[in-house]
């Protein structure tokens, strides 16, 4: 077994939230390579060669399967990955697993890119468009909706605490952001409350604090074009 950590390539978004702190609760051993959304370092080659989609968050795990160094990009990817190598957060059980997976899922697919389009209108655009405000600000609403019913009579989404509410977290923390509150949905803001409280979680948290706090996106015109508006070349 290799002793290298892992190489995280990240930047302090959600979705590199998910993996540092998927990363402090496993208590595995990492090093974060900062990837510079705003400043187009997730187009440079060497970055492009373990994540074609130029999008962080991606790891190099130098203790992959069968002792061979490993590569893998999506934050879903990962944190499946990191789960079965660690056993934690990721049951074993195919009924629990499946569970895990579909909530796991319905993030990646759902409440990431929904609450994604509802920074980008509410936030970020050029100007400002009431149909694509309310589109995605209700769409996000109806998300939460779903994740309150879900957390009736239960403290996690799928059961135990797993790599769906690691998953889904970082993408709730910026409500505001959203046009949300979270009083309008009490298991929901108890699960957030439950999971804010986690050491790992606030550990994981804090990592890139000064590089997220010298990058304002919605003042930095350079780093809006390097994000918006990308074509294929």
């Amino acid at each position: 077994m290799s002793d290298k950590p892992i190489e995280l390539y990240y930047w302090p978004t959600p979705n590199g939230h998910k993996i540092t702190i998927m990363l402090e609760e496993c208590g595995l051993p990492y090093e974060i390579k900062y990837v510079n959304i705003g400043r187009g370092d997730q187009f440079k080659p060497d970055f492009l060669k373990i994540s074609p989609n130029n999008r962080m968050p991606a790891i190099i795990d130098p203790d992959g399967p069968d002792g061979r160094p490993i590569s893998i990009f999506e934050s879903g990817a990962i944190l499946q990955y990191l789960g079965r190598k660690t056993g934690v957060f990721y049951p074993s059980d195919e009924r629990d697993r499946t569970n895990v997976d579909q909530w796991l899922f319905w993030q990646m697919g759902g409440l990431g890119p929904m609450a994604g389009q509802a920074h980008h209108f509410r936030n970020y655009a050029p100007e400002k468009i009431e149909y694509g405000i309310e589109r995605y600000t209700n769409e996000v609403n109806r998300l939460y909706g779903v994740m309150d019913r879900q957390l009736e009579g239960g403290d996690y989404l799928a059961g135990d605490y797993s790599i769906a509410d690691i998953a889904s977290y970082p993408w709730v923390r910026p409500y505001k952001n959203q046009g949300q509150l979270l009083s309008d949905f009490p298991n929901l803001e108890a699960w957030y409350g439950r999971i804010h409280d986690r050491p790992a979680v606030a550990r994981a948290i804090e990592i890139g604090k000064r590089e997220r706090d010298e990058f304002d996106l919605a003042e930095d015109k350079d780093a809006q074009a390097v994000l918006f508006g990308q074509r294929a070349r």
